[in-house]
């Protein structure tokens, strides 16, 4: 469920199911292994059909975190693999896990994506090698930061999602 207020706009599921089927068939991902790192996590969208496509765990880092808490308890998952984190992603803690995929999708066009990459990494919240898909809006540009490789762009409509490695 997404909020009426606008300020919320998930993820197409166009896009979604484009994106588990790139996961899945390109890179060969068996997503049981793998730990999602959703930051700017609105209704909770991306990390829930992550969940349900089996992966090992998910948390969910948002400032406002009414949306993804009344989706979550709408999903009929194992709770205990679920982590809810309300929090701003420019200036989150230095985190003691890390993880293996991150899908950031940042309000389009508030600049906020380069800042929120550089504070994760800074803060030890991605494992090198770690797989990072950020979402923006078609044109907005996104020079990726120190410590992280285009692998590759792929475009949804008014989206753009950068596929990258975090090299540390």
């Amino acid at each position: 469920m997404s909020p009426d207020n606008g300020r919320v706009r998930p993820t197409s599921d166009r896009a979604r199911e484009a994106l588990f089927n790139i996961l899945r068939s390109k890179l060969g991902f068996d997503f049981g292994l793998y730990h999602l790192l959703d930051v700017f996590a609105g209704t909770g969208a991306f990390a829930l059909e992550a969940l349900s496509q089996g992966f090992a765990s998910v948390t969910l880092v948002d400032v406002d975190c009414g949306p993804l808490q009344r989706n979550v308890k709408l999903f009929p998952a194992d709770v205990s693999k679920i982590n809810v984190i309300r929090g701003d992603a420019l200036n989150l803690p230095k985190s003691v896990t890390t993880y293996d995929l991150l899908f950031m999708d940042a309000p389009y066009n508030q600049g906020l994506s380069v800042p929120a990459l550089k504070n994760l990494a800074a803060k030890n919240w991605l494992k090198p090698g770690a797989l990072c898909l950020v979402e923006v809006e078609r044109n907005e540009p996104l020079p990726l930061p120190e410590g992280f490789r285009l692998l590759e762009e792929r475009r949804y409509g008014l989206a753009r999602v950068v596929f990258a490695e975090f090299i540390g």
